[in-house]
């Protein structure tokens, strides 16, 4: 078994005592042996799992679309963001919006991709969330709705991350599936039903059909330079989209905001701002600026170039044919590149907003002809591919196989690394799973800011790239994505310092994470699982982790280790955590030799699950320590 010890105790050892925090409950997830779940795993008490919404079982009220009158539709799979936006009336907790990104045909819910919108309260009794029956102001009725998407801004492309204002709970979906051509959004020129690119096949319906309707499409937009602008219809996908939850309805496409493969972005705290993040190599690190706050149809558009004095560049977004080809544009602005900029978020404490680059195998080849034609490598990059022994990023040897999460800071005006990815695995062949490190942090995708008990914690879902190099053990054929809390009081954190508070089942991406407005839950998503599983794991779903309101804070002393040379251990006999006086690599064996647990550059070792007795702590230098555990 592999063990993830849930608890809140963050702090390397120093020359002093140091106040830590833990929480009041330390339990842990049990990861089956191969890596290999068909639920949703979760800790115990005081935290709880509750499925909301299951995609392709809940049934979604449409509008009249394509000449069909309204009626209901199977809802869409593969959920990934997930919006929350809270009920000012008070008549509810508030309004739950879920982005799908399955592409396919759809009579009723319209071509392309999709979006579901559902409204819950909080029973007061089991504190479990409810959805609302609703009758909204076009006619709809029930629980679930689908948004229109056809009758109000054209079809949207896979919808995938967006943005959920920390100011209003306003709602953007981002249209990751960047297209190039009118063929490309029909049919794709994919084969088969799963894959992110392919599309599936739609209940009773056709397989490989996409957006059926390739004529220009006339915009109609309250945004300067575009009413009245006809494009090819491929254009009018990959944009940020603004929507209406209440009423399920998109609102306008911020063809403002330029035409990208979009994942995330945040709205800063002067509701004037937004950070936009590009799924994409290269990707650019890009923001809006409102005239007024709250007004987003009116703004400057900038690109991050981090080697000026005035770091960002203005691109003129009142141009269509600039918005149309951002790419271009920041590449003349020469920008500052990043390998797959995913998802956005702020802290509402310090209003610092942090991002995601997932990262990609080998990216050299993907971003070179930018460089060559004037695009930059952040310093990061280039100093990481000269510690590797490169000439730079372009190489086709620069590896990134698990990415980072990023922070942009305004008061400095600058990007920096916040949390690497890995532990680094130089080789292809990833270790076993009895040598296999105790946390990994693998392609950092969705992100969030939550608050527990007055602190802010960075909440990051994994989307595993692949499985070698590190990324799960050897021969393991399940890419296990799992749920990590970060404390954002910790300097200079390390994957360490990370908790595992939920793994998803077979086949799954972890994705959405996202609070609601009272902090007694957090709502994800598992995308794409296996068809294999038990139901309705078997099924892209949306689940509530609830009881974050009963995990408290409390004040720890760590120890403090005096000048003696070799390894120490304290406490000793234990009964739950064991800390060491150096970070080493670490085995621990039981009275008769046999080796039970592997651990990678730790400087504490839970052992609770281990039964009362006697053990051995041996360092990889060879120290060894007797250990009783009680």
């Amino acid at each position: 078994m592999k063990k993830a010890v849930l608890s809140l105790l963050f702090c390397g050892f120093c020359a002093v005592a140091v106040q830590a925090q833990q929480t009041i409950f330390s339990e842990e997830i049990d990861i089956p042996a191969g890596y290999i779940t068909d639920e949703v795993l979760m800790p115990p008490s005081p935290l709880s799992m509750q499925v909301l919404f299951v995609g392709g079982v809940d049934l979604v009220q449409t509008t009249p679309t394509y000449g069909y009158e309204a009626g209901i539709a199977y809802a869409k799979e593969w959920h990934d963001f997930i919006g929350f936006t809270p009920d000012e009336t008070g008549e509810s907790l508030g309004w739950v919006s879920v982005n799908h990104e399955m592409i396919y045909q759809d009579n009723r819910i319209g071509d392309g991709g999709g979006m579901t919108v559902f409204r819950v309260e909080r029973d007061p009794i089991t504190g479990l969330l409810n959805v609302v029956d609703q009758e909204l102001e076009d006619g709809r009725a029930g629980k679930f709705f689908n948004v229109d998407f056809v009758n109000t801004v054209g079809e949207t492309g896979m919808n995938c991350g967006g943005i959920t204002s920390v100011v209003d709970g306003r709602i953007w979906t981002a249209e990751e599936w960047f297209r190039s051509n009118n063929g490309s959004i029909y049919n794709g020129g994919f084969s088969g039903t799963a894959g992110s690119g392919a599309y599936p096949k739609s209940p009773g319906g056709a397989e490989n059909q996409g957006v059926r309707d390739t004529s220009n499409y006339l915009i109609s937009s309250d945004i300067e330079g575009f009413d009245g602008l006809e494009v090819k219809k491929f254009e009018n996908f990959n944009w940020m989209v603004e929507i209406d939850p209440r009423q399920a309805k998109a609102i306008r496409k911020q063809y403002n905001f330029g035409r990208q493969g979009f994942e995330g972005g945040a709205v800063s705290l002067d509701n004037k701002t937004i950070y936009l993040g590009v799924d994409a190599t290269p990707a650019f690190w890009c923001k809006f600026v409102a005239d007024e706050p709250g007004d987003f149809t009116q703004g400057k558009l900038y690109v991050y170039k981090h080697d000026l004095p005035e770091k960002w560049v203005e691109v003129d977004n009142t141009d269509p044919q600039k918005m149309l080809n951002f790419a271009d544009e920041a590449v003349a602005a020469q920008g500052t590149m990043y390998n797959r900029v995913e998802w956005v978020a702020i802290d509402p404490a310090t209003g610092k907003i942090f991002w995601t680059e997932t990262g990609r195998d080998k990216p050299g080849s993907r971003w070179a002809d930018e460089n060559a034609a004037g695009a930059v490598h952040d310093p990061y990059h280039m100093e990481r591919a000269i510690g590797k022994g490169l000439d730079s990023p372009n190489s086709s040897d620069y590896p990134d196989y698990y990415g980072r999460v990023w922070v942009y800071d305004p008061a400095i005006d600058s990007n920096y690394v916040w949390i690497e990815g890995g532990p680094e695995w130089d080789e292809e062949t990833s270790p076993s799973e009895a040598d296999y490190f105790s946390k990994h942090l693998s392609n950092p995708d969705g992100l969030n800011v939550m608050t527990i008990d007055g602190q802010s914690f960075l909440v990051i879902c994994e989307d595993l790239n692949g499985r070698s190099y590190g990324r799960v053990p050897a021969g393991v054929a399940n890419s296990t994505c799992e749920l990590w809390l970060l404390d954002l009081s910790i300097d200079n954190p390390s994957v360490d310092d990370l908790i595992r508070i939920s793994a998803v089942p077979r086949g799954a991406e972890v994705t959405g994470a996202q609070p609601t407005s009272d902090g007694k839950s957090l709502l994800v998503n598992s995308q794409h699982p296996s068809s294999a599983n038990p139901f309705p794991f078997n099924h892209s779903l949306t689940y509530a982790i609830h009881g974050f309101d009963q995990v408290t804070l409390t004040n720890l002393q760590e120890p403090e280790f005096g000048e003696v040379e070799g390894l120490q251990i304290f406490p000793n006999p234990t009964t739950r955590k064991v800390f060491l006086s150096k970070a080493s690599d670490l085995a621990i064996y039981d009275a008769n030799g046999q080796r039970l647990k592997v651990f990678r550059n730790t400087s504490e070792v839970d052992v609770s699950n281990l039964p009362a007795g006697a053990y051995f702590l041996q360092t990889a230098e060879g120290e060894t320590k007797k250990l009783i555990v009680e």
